[in-house]
């Protein structure tokens, strides 16, 4: 006989008044708090691009904003300084576009020494310097002990997007072949490995640099048939091609045997409960093409040393849409959903 007084076991119920982490994460939270929030008070949708395009009459100006809290500041392979040039560069890139110039603004918590402050503002020069971008503007604030861990960084660039360019998260078509421009995995597992000194420094570096390059080389050859680009940083490759699929409304088939994954991203991933494909890159980038472009794109894409391990991992479909599926090794299909909650917070 059941026990009246006895509780039972509480259904879990989604938070939906306060803000989680996992709304951070690039994955499904984040979508629904852009659309549903965001995007609901703005009066657009403002979850497709991560750039938008602005029509200045003579020219197509591409303009992203984006700010950066990663912990810790300084990693294998970069700092809060670099990423920030180069997260805000590969957005532009994400639309075509040539960055032409960045914004940079601070906010410091009181008592962040001097020197760590000097030492990104440089990383911040050496990297714009090497895009090819000026910083042309900012803002500085400084906030209490405790109001801020450290130092924030936000970033906006200005780009120009050339004629023929013209990538989008909506035009991905059937057939188009997916395609990868290197490995996957390396900055997620560099910061969980520097954060929680878990020894795979002298393995993992992050893959943080410029893509707007490599970008210009694949449409110097495919032209309009390079229909969409995503850089997948929050959320992985897994969270980059649902995001395209969703806003192209179609199907992506992939091979896992084809998709390339690190020895030590994998031994790290294995050991930590991980799937390779949720882990945040900041270096490379998945585009949808169109099949009769595919091949001239992905050698333009190997002549280029930030391309030269780009691969072919699939094709989209007109099968399923808004949907991603992997064959994988042992031959059997799995649908890829975008991560669900927070992997690993804090990474950009």
């Amino acid at each position: 006989m059941t026990d009246p007084t006895m509780a039972s076991c509480p259904v879990p119920a989604a938070e939906t008044e306060r803000i989680l982490l996992g709304h951070g994460s690039g994955g499904r939270l984040m979508a629904e708090l852009l659309h549903d929030v965001v995007g609901a008070e703005l009066g657009g949708d403002v979850t497709a691009e991560d750039a938008a395009i602005v029509d200045l009459g003579s020219a197509e100006a591409v303009v992203s904003t984006d700010s950066f809290v990663v912990t810790p500041r300084f990693f294998p392979g970069g700092d809060i300084g670099s990423l920030a040039v180069h997260g805000t560069v590969n957005d532009l890139a994400m639309r075509g576009a040539r960055p032409v110039a960045l914004s940079l603004a601070y906010i410091v918590e009181e008592g962040l020494p001097l020197a760590e402050l000097r030492a990104v503002t440089a990383s911040v020069a050496r990297a714009a310097a090497a895009a090819g971008v000026r910083v042309v503007t900012g803002d500085t604030k400084v906030v209490g002990r405790g109001a801020a861990d450290g130092l924030y960084v936000t970033t906006t660039g200005l780009g120009l997007r050339p004629p023929g360019a013209a990538p989008s998260a909506v035009r991905g078509r059937p057939g188009d072949a997916v395609l990868l421009s290197g490995p996957i995995g390396l900055h997620g597992t560099a910061i969980l490995s520097a954060r929680e000194r878990l020894g795979f420094e002298a393995e993992i570096a992050s893959d943080s640099r410029p893509l707007h390059a490599l970008v210009a080389a694949m449409i110097e050859v495919g032209g309009e048939r390079v229909h969409a680009l995503r850089d997948p940083t929050r959320g992985g490759l897994a969270s980059a091609l649902n995001e395209l699929a969703e806003s192209s409304a179609v199907g992506v088939e992939l091979d896992e045997e084809s998709i390339p994954v690190p020895p030590p991203v994998a031994a790290a991933c294995a050991l930590l409960g991980l799937d390779p494909v949720h882990v945040a890159n900041e270096g490379c980038l998945v585009a949808l093409v169109a099949p009769e472009a595919a091949d001239a794109v992905l050698a333009a894409m190997r002549a280029r040393p930030d391309g030269a391990g780009a691969v072919r991992i699939g094709q989209a479909t007109a099968g399923h849409p808004g949907r991603v599926q992997m064959r994988t090794l042992l031959g059997s299909a799995r649908v890829v959903d975008m991560l669900v909650g927070e992997q690993l917070p804090r990474i950009c």
